[in-house]
């Protein structure tokens, strides 16, 4: 969306008295005796920071700045010029606030700037959120009530949209940068910030209170083996057995349930590919960070206005196979997509990787199968059990514990299949034993005992991982 675009959009604002959700404040008020220059007056009696609302005064105040900007300014700035836009919009609220005989302190008048900027050139109220480090997704129910998720709790943020339109405005900028389109005909999508967050998007009639859009933020570091450790979700011996598989080319399942860290998980374990081998990349909605220069990312294509040009996972992932790929990475397997990453890794493709969404390595196994035969294959179950057992070899289960901690909960090889039931064993796994004052879960993880079916592997490729690492530990009391 042109930036012209985006200004002529805002240029009528729906004037109400629910909060920008900025934390300014505005009394009207006569100017100065002494001066032209606004005055600093006390704050209203109800914090407006708490309260995430302000009165009806500054909303007009607001939109009129705004439409000075677009009669004056929309085809003439440069938003690649941050500093330029703010000080073009301080020099307009000076001359508003002067004009209309308005009083703010300097603390609301910074907000109000803030809050024109980022209507310009970021997503309004949304922006202050995406900006802070310490959230991990937003989550807009409806345009007058926004949750947040802070080191793995929710909680109510004081942000708030003006309106339904502010909130469609803020949409329709997030979807139109990658090239989707979300209305009331098609009023479902899925896309994506530019530094990869994802976001989902669904609109009346189906979103019955107003637009909802969910944002999972991504990190804009990228995770590193040595942050699971810091932060407890794994162990030293657990990622050294980790690298080891992922270097000498076995094919890894990482599984979890919704929001349980599948996607940073899958992040790491990328980072341990060889320079040297050409990656491709199969996403929905691109997210992953891989750091290695190698690398074709392919993301799919819904369809258009008419109904057609819709290009899925299946389609991308048989593309990948005549893409001479070293390793092949499925974002996430959700249908018959599953059925060619399988073959993939069964014709020379070792060492690929993919998420599935699931409670369990066994669950997993029995989503594989499922998902398979959504895809049309007509094999029988047998064919598509043997399948998944010669092409996975590790699944990696991952979980948000109690306290909303995410944590790698168990590491599973496949040994094979045995009269219809996948066979397999437990390297790692964690054990909680309670719950802190907190509310947050306690525990270790700890080897089970079970030495990798895998070791003469591991030396023909030079990967050096002693028997040690599986040895047990004594089980918690």
């Amino acid at each position: 969306m042109a930036l012209k675009d985006r200004l002529d959009a805002r240029r009528r604002p729906e004037v109400t008295d629910v909060a920008l959700g900025t934390g300014f404040s505005v009394i009207p008020a006569s100017r100065s005796k002494s001066d032209d220059t606004l005055v600093a007056a006390a704050p209203p009696e109800e914090s407006v920071q708490k309260t995430g609302r302000v009165p009806a005064t500054l909303s007009a105040a607001k939109a009129a700045i705004h439409t000075l900007l677009v009669e004056r300014h929309a085809d003439e700035i440069d938003i690649t010029d941050r500093a330029g836009v703010r000080a073009r919009i301080t020099s307009l609220a000076d001359e508003h606030m002067k004009a209309a005989g308005l009083v703010v302190n300097r603390l609301d008048y910074g907000h109000l700037v803030d809050a024109l900027l980022d209507e310009v050139l970021g997503l309004g109220p949304l922006q202050p959120l995406l900006e802070d480090s310490a959230i991990s997704e937003i989550m807009v129910n409806h345009p007058s009530q926004i949750y947040v998720e802070r080191h793995g709790r929710v909680s109510l943020s004081p942000m708030v949209f003006e309106s339904t339109a502010q909130l469609r405005q803020v949409i329709d900028r997030i979807v139109s940068t990658v090239g989707r389109r979300v209305d009331e005909s098609s009023p479902m999508c899925d896309a994506r910030l530019r530094d990869g967050s994802r976001v989902n998007v669904v609109l009346p009639p189906l979103a019955l209170d107003g637009p909802c859009m969910t944002i999972r933020k991504f990190s804009r570091e990228k995770l590193r083996p040595q942050d699971l450790l810091a932060m407890g979700a794994a162990t030293a011996d657990m990622l050294e057995y980790l690298r080891a598989a992922v270097r000498s080319r076995l094919s890894i399942l990482v599984s979890g349930g919704t929001s349980s860290g599948k996607t940073t998980l899958l992040n790491i374990l990328s980072g341990y590919i060889p320079p040297d081998e050409r990656i491709v990349t199969v996403e929905d909605s691109a997210e992953l960070q891989l750091r290695q220069e190698h690398v074709i990312r392919l993301e799919s294509r819904p369809p258009n206005v008419e109904g057609t040009g819709a290009i899925g996972i299946r389609d991308l992932v048989r593309n990948a196979l005549r893409m001479r790929p070293d390793r092949i990475i499925v974002g996430e397997c959700r249908g018959g997509e599953a059925l060619d990453m399988l073959q993939a890794m069964n014709t020379g493709h070792e060492g690929s990787m993919s998420t599935v969404h699931a409670n369990s390595p066994y669950d997993a196994f029995g989503r594989l199968e499922t998902m398979v035969l959504m895809g049309g294959a007509d094999l029988p179950a047998r064919a598509v059990q043997k399948q998944i057992a010669s092409a996975i070899d590790l699944v990696v289960q991952v979980e948000r514990v109690r306290g909303g901690q995410r944590k790698i909960v168990s590491v599973v090889e496949i040994t094979g299949l045995t009269n219809g039931e996948m066979e397999y064993q437990e390297l790692f796994q964690f054990r909680q034993s309670g719950v802190d004052h907190e509310g947050n879960a306690t525990g270790a993880h700890v080897p089970t005992g079970h030495l990798s079916k895998h070791m003469d592997r591991f030396v023909e490729r030079g990967e050096s991982v002693g028997p040690s690492i599986f040895e047990p530990a004594v089980v918690l009391a």
